[in-house]
């Protein structure tokens, strides 16, 4: 669904795991992990490896009795600290995915959207470059590896644990819609979402729950 002034990956569901593979259509669990100081003071917080408060191990527990008896075929979390230890107090065991970590936020990271605007006003991260960071199309390239990964490797259920930005580019991605379109979809911490399908459509089920 690329416009034609704009250039970006292929809609994930065209063929998300490559030719000669067996593509599935399973549901798949997100869930943003538990508070960072970071987070709680809305800085940009990409490869920083930082922990949970204790706000954020105590509701990363609280998911557990949410998952208990759930049955996934596959569980992936991205490899920083806060991601892998909310799905361990989450009482899942995962396989770390390293392409599921945050935006790379280059030269700002660490500092919020209000202080970049100091000196760029009406920056976002949704539109306008960062230095010595990722781009937008290349966060929905990563989200398209993973949609991959999930739809040959999970029949039937997958949990994704990771990161806010993130999670919402995959979420677009999955839907086959443009990167950009993330900006309107609101994640909070510790939260459980769901995506699938609906009569072959892949589809938004529950958000931010």
């Amino acid at each position: 669904m690329t416009s034609p002034d704009q250039t970006g990956p292929e809609p994930a569901g065209t063929d998300p795991a490559g030719a000669g593979t067996d593509v599935h259509e399973p549901e798949l669990w997100l869930i943003r992990h538990g508070e960072t100081e970071w987070s709680r003071n809305r800085r940009h917080t990409g490869r920083s490896d930082l922990p949970l408060t204790p706000e954020g191990e105590r509701a990363a527990r609280a998911l557990a009795p949410r998952l208990d008896g759930v049955s996934f075929d596959l569980v992936l979390a991205s490899p920083l600290t806060r991601a892998r230890h909310t799905a361990e107090l989450a009482g899942l065991s995962p396989q770390l995915e390293p392409l599921a970590q945050e935006w790379d936020y280059g030269e700002y990271e660490g500092i919020t959207t209000a202080q970049i605007q100091v000196d760029r006003p009406g920056w976002s991260v949704w539109n306008d470059p960062i230095p010595g960071g990722e781009s937008l199309e290349q966060v929905a390239e990563r989200a398209d590896a993973v949609i991959a990964r999930i739809r040959s490797q999970a029949p039937k259920r997958a949990a994704l644990v990771a990161h806010a930005h993130f999670l919402r580019i995959l979420t677009v991605r999955w839907i086959e819609q443009e990167p950009r379109l993330a900006a309107r979809f609101n994640l909070e911490v510790s939260t459980i979402s769901m995506l699938g399908w609906d009569r072959g459509v892949p589809v938004i089920d529950r958000w931010n729950g």
